[in-house]
């Protein structure tokens, strides 16, 4: 078997090259935006577009098949660029030697049954035609899957017992498609009865568990920041501390809904968790949600214990959640009793901080009141938002917009998060002005993107900025809205500037931060009420401009720790006070 890879040029001379030595060529793509082939090796598809290419090669001589990969979430561009690979070599000639393959995020085996299909029609042309199927019957085999395996043998002998070629391909991927099908059943996906699944197969299980992830329930998940480990060791708060005073080390990061409807280019959980576009899973129990999600966070705290730098009493002190954070991954807004959920945390006094991809307006209208809300405002126009966001849903930009609309009405606390990621989203400045001055937010968070690495990233260090070119994009926002926003805060270690409404501005003194106590009485009340009725001011050394110099937004109580440093962390006895509106 020769591989070749269909990323450099000159592609009638290597498929000369391949025909003179290869019986069958086995082309296996993936799908990009709007159905396209990936950009690695569009070149390829444009050069089998071009009548130019039959004048370069005989495709008569050209035996093949093709496999696309894709998530079937994006309905008709589910491995679109598979089936116009496949239309395009049969119609310049070519010969199909087995139905095309199409595997789905959730049917991981269906690769193996196509696969076995394609060996076996090979051994059938070799042999003319006469291959016999033995299998080995087991008691313990079910019905159902000693159907599948009629079925796969059906399909790859035939009426007449011969190969899967183009002729009775409509059959074939009928049988395919069975068979994913089964497979969709065995992962938890669909239901032989209607009956709803859980959300997580094996596979995602597996995966989300090695990035550190802790499961609870069928479709949720916590995880322990990286701040909340910071903090606990005194080297510093995440920005939310610097922003708007939370205590990091008691913060709980957490999603009721693994699932989202994008697939945005700078997801740091590399894709990893499912996508949808409606709620269509075994649903839990709000209350074993919250009592999961803090007993895994506890015991993931305990595991902190004897580590280095880690203080006694803020490890103490983390044991009770006061915070969380609902931005882990996927979309919590779609989770059906996302509004119990929240109030269920408001009672244990644990502020909520819900992030939104703003592309269900429906849940976000009826959504109760959060401590604050987030809408990520990941480019200014719709073309933009395509290529960062890939959503699943072709009225992206109208539910975007709608949403928008709604967060203006909403009457709590409201932030606009935008991240920004260099050749992607940072031309329009004129645009995010637009769209802040229609949604009015609170608050607008401008964040650069975080370089996570992998094995393909999808972005490089060239596509991070630095933490300069995010203040000054700040800074030409605030030009084109200075009649209502200003940089209040910033936090340098993060790469994020807050802008915040005049309307927390009192006199020189910003009041970004949050009465978290006077917020619960609140939502205990039962009555009406406004941001700014739960607001507290912003300390000195967390205000733009007015901290330490150099330490952009650092809490001048923590200390200050960098890779290899081998000073220790300051016993707490010697440090400033812990503020008293984050305790």
């Amino acid at each position: 078997v020769d591989l070749f890879s269909l990323a450099a040029g000159n592609f009638a001379e290597k498929a000369r090259q391949a025909l003179a030595s290869a019986p069958v060529f086995v082309f296996i793509t993936s799908t990009w935006t709007d159905g396209t082939p990936p950009p690695s090796c569009s070149g390829f598809f444009s050069w089998l577009r071009d009548d130019d290419c039959r004048r370069e090669l005989d495709f008569n001589n050209l035996r093949f098949t093709v496999f696309g990969l894709g998530n079937s979430e994006y309905a008709a561009n589910f491995c679109k660029a598979a089936r116009d690979l496949d239309e395009r070599l049969a119609a310049l000639g070519g010969t199909r030697v087995c139905a095309r393959g199409e595997e789905d995020d959730y049917s991981p085996s269906i690769f193996g049954s196509w696969k076995d299909s394609l060996w076996v029609s090979q051994g059938a042309r070799l042999m003319g035609n006469s291959v016999q199927f033995i299998k080995e019957d087991s008691d313990e085999n079910s019905s159902s899957s000693a159907q599948e395996d009629d079925d796969l043998d059906d399909m790859l002998q035939g009426e007449e017992g011969g190969t899967c070629g183009s002729k009775a391909e409509l059959e074939d991927l009928e049988d395919l498609g069975k068979i994913a099908t089964r497979s969709k059943e065995k992962e938890g996906v669909v239901s032989l009865r209607g009956k709803p699944k859980k959300m997580l197969n094996s596979a995602l299980e597996a995966s989300l568990t090695k990035q550190g992830y802790k499961l609870v329930g069928s479709h949720s998940g916590v995880k322990l920041c990286r701040w909340t480990k910071s903090m606990l060791r005194g080297r510093g708060g995440c920005y939310k501390h610097t922003f708007y005073g939370i205590a990091s080390y008691q913060c709980m990061e957490a999603t009721p809904s693994l699932a989202c409807a994008n697939k945005c280019v700078f997801c740091w959980r590399h894709h990893k968790n499912p996508v949808g576009t409606s709620w269509r899973w075994e649903t839990d129990d709000p209350q074993f949600l919250v009592d999961g999600f803090i007993s895994k966070h506890r015991a993931m705290i305990k595991e902190m214990r004897g580590l280095p730098g880690v203080l006694p009493d803020r490890l103490e002190e983390a044991d009770t959640v006061r915070h969380c954070a609902l931005s882990l991954v996927g979309e919590p807004i779609i989770y059906p009793h996302i509004n119990k959920f929240i109030n269920l945390l408001h009672e244990q006094s644990i502020s909520t901080f819900l992030v939104s991809n703003a592309q269900f307006p429906a849940q976000m209208e009826n959504l109760v009141p959060c401590t604050q809300l987030y809408v990520s405002i990941d480019a200014s126009n719709a073309e933009e938002l395509k290529a960062v966001d890939r959503p699943l849903f072709s009225d992206f930009w109208e539910r975007f917009l709608e949403c928008i609309d709604i967060l203006e009405r909403k009457g709590q606390r409201t932030v606009f998060r935008l991240t920004l990621v260099k050749s992607f989203n940072m031309s329009e400045v004129e645009g995010y002005a637009k769209l802040i001055r229609r949604g009015q937010p609170d608050f607008v968070e401008i964040k650069g993107v975080t370089f996570t690495g992998g094995k393909k990233p999808q972005l490089g260090m060239s596509n991070v900025p630095w933490h300069a070119e995010v203040v000054s994009f700040a800074s030409e926002i605030c030009k084109l809205v200075e009649d209502e926003y200003e940089i209040a805060s910033e936090h340098a270690h993060s790469c994020a500037i807050l802008l915040a409404h005049k309307k927390f501005k009192r006199g020189s003194d910003w009041y970004t931060w949050i009465d978290y106590p006077k917020f619960f009485d609140l939502v205990r009340s039962g009555q009406p009420f406004t941001s700014l009725d739960y607001m507290t001011k912003t300390p000195e050394w967390a205000v733009y401009g007015r901290g330490i110099p150099g330490d952009g937004g650092f809490d001048p109580a923590e200390i200050h720790y960098r890779k290899g440093d081998s000073r220790m962390s300051t016993p707490m006895s010697s440090r400033p006070e812990t503020p008293s509106s984050f305790r």
